[in-house]
């Protein structure tokens, strides 16, 4: 029933969707339809949410959002664990989900600033491509649109609602943890030691920069 309401709701904001009632069917239809996007609940038969959005995220850079129950800390933090982009409790308004899945379809734009080097880190924002020595690094729209932000401005502390604000357009008090969460896997794939990191840094108690300075 639910899932029902949430494809016509979707359907009548101009989105054409496909749905599956389990957690295999989602992954077949998936691997076979290419969608932009995935919204994804947490409580599916079979092979679970927080599975599927792993083997999602093991195999290309589509957008995922996760739906989670109202509250329920654990569903968020294991759905930004397993790769999520975004999370929305539930129940939900059509026209917030609605939002959040334009919100994040345009998380990634290019601009028309060229190439950033820093160090042994490439940016080009034109084409989106990021490359680390040499070899092109795969990232998520949510995380290549942080490494925008970030590294358009070296030196530049950004706190955490700004960077709400700016990369995934929540223009009211969000949720740190999409941040911490997107910061770790985007440093798990350019820097040589996510512990010690040169790129993206922590400023304690206020947010994080980017280098190296």
């Amino acid at each position: 029933m639910v899932r029902r309401g949430l494809e016509l709701a979707l359907s009548r904001h101009g989105h054409a969707v496909l749905t599956a009632g389990t957690g295999e069917e989602g992954l077949e239809a998936f691997r076979s339809g290419a969608p932009d996007l995935v919204v994804l609940d947490v409580m599916l038969p079979g092979v679970g949410g927080f599975e599927v959005c792993r083997r999602i995220r093991a195999l290309g850079d589509t957008p995922v959002i996760v739906l989670t129950a109202l509250g329920d800390d654990f569903d968020v933090v294991a759905g930004l664990e397993a790769g999520a982009d975004d999370y929305v409790v539930k129940p939900v308004q059509p026209t917030v989900l609605d939002a959040r899945v334009r919100a994040v379809l345009r998380r990634a734009p290019g601009d028309a600033e060229g190439v950033r080097v820093h160090g042994e880190l490439r940016v080009d924002t034109a084409t989106l491509l990021v490359t680390l020595r040499g070899g092109p690094v795969a990232l998520t729209p949510t995380e290549l649109r942080l490494l925008l932000v970030l590294s358009r401005s070296p030196g530049r502390v950004f706190d955490r609602q700004r960077l709400l604000e700016e990369v995934w357009e929540h223009d009211y008090l969000g949720d740190s943890r999409l941040v911490d969460n997107c910061v770790q896997r985007l440093r798990a794939k350019i820097e040589d030691s996510p512990a010690d990191p040169r790129y993206v840094q922590t400023v304690r108690g206020f947010g994080y920069r980017f280098g190296p300075l």
